[in-house]
């Protein structure tokens, strides 16, 4: 169906999985089974701001009480695990973190300008559950994931790979009255984060001591299986499989590239700082702790 993040299933994508089958499992769970414990996940931020009900902060933004919430942020989780292949599980929880942490924040800002300028309560009509972070992953959604044209209609409107999942976040976005906040504050988040605003990727990030952790105690629980080699061979293959394999195809020969291209860019840098008569070995550590700033590196040679 979704012919963007390839056709491996949940391979190599551990945190992707659980994400999946966790909270869908407590969403059910509360739903059919536990409706009475539903209250204590009700995302309100009147209670925070006023009865300083700070937990309701974690609570209220992990499970959805509405089914309809579960089952598209599911099907949008499954089709952005191709980060978590591309950038690693470190990285992408860390931007799951982050964003979600943001997001909190620009609720409050958002719920707070309604209310100041229109008149507007909205502060206990949020929708509860992960559904901000879902939101900022359309920011390296957009920005890095190719566009490649699937089908031409109606002249110049055109369907892409990209196309079904946009329309999903739109289904999503329109599920509820007062989503739209939510799903604004999670954009903005994804985009202050994957911009690196104000350095937020360094301070809300996974430890690596944590992300040890969690990979050796949870990661054998929710880590899939290779794909067998059947399941790589075009031939004889639907269209819509062969579609998806050279999407995947794509995908990682963008990230080798991106990779070559910027092993390139620092061996470049490195040769120019060693032609002003810098050592290698000082060259290197300048470039990492400029994060590869060729300007702020050769300042930092030369105030030291």
């Amino acid at each position: 169906m979704f012919t963007t993040t390839g056709s491996s299933g949940l391979y190599k994508a551990p945190l992707s999985k659980s994400l999946l089958l966790v909270p869908s499992a407590l969403s059910l769970l509360l739903a059919l089974l536990l409706p009475h414990c539903q209250k204590l996940f009700v995302y309100d931020l009147h209670a925070v701001k006023n009865d300083f009900q700070i937990w309701r902060l974690i609570c209220g933004r992990i499970i959805c009480l509405d089914l309809k919430d579960t089952f598209c942020s599911s099907l949008l989780i499954y089709n952005f695990r191709i980060f978590e292949r591309r950038y690693g599980s470190r990285k992408f929880a860390s931007f799951l973190l982050g964003s979600w942490v943001l997001s909190a924040l620009f609720d409050f800002l958002l719920v707070e300008a309604m209310q100041y300028f229109f008149g507007i309560t909205a502060a206990s009509n949020l929708p509860s559950g992960f559904l901000a972070p879902v939101f900022a992953l359309f920011v390296p959604f957009y920005c890095s994931i190719p566009r490649v044209q699937v089908a031409q209609i109606l002249g110049p409107l055109s369907i892409t790979n990209k196309t079904l999942i946009y329309i999903l976040g739109l289904q999503l976005f329109t599920s509820g009255s007062y989503i739209w906040i939510v799903a604004v504050s999670g954009l903005m988040s994804g985009l202050c984060y994957d911009s690196k605003m104000f350095q937020v990727h360094q301070v809300l990030c996974i430890p690596s001591w944590m992300a040890k952790f969690f990979s050796w105690t949870l990661e054998p629980i929710f880590s899939s299986s290779e794909p067998t080699s059947e399941a790589r061979i075009g031939m004889g293959a639907t269209l819509d499989i062969q579609r998806q394999q050279r999407m995947e195809l794509l995908d990682r020969q963008l990230m080798f590239s991106h990779f070559a291209q910027g092993r390139r860019q620092r061996q470049q840098q490195v040769a120019r700082l060693m032609e002003m008569g810098f050592s290698r070995g000082d060259a290197l550590e300048a470039l990492r702790a400029s994060n590869n700033d060729l300007n702020v590196a050769t300042n930092f040679l030369l105030q030291h």
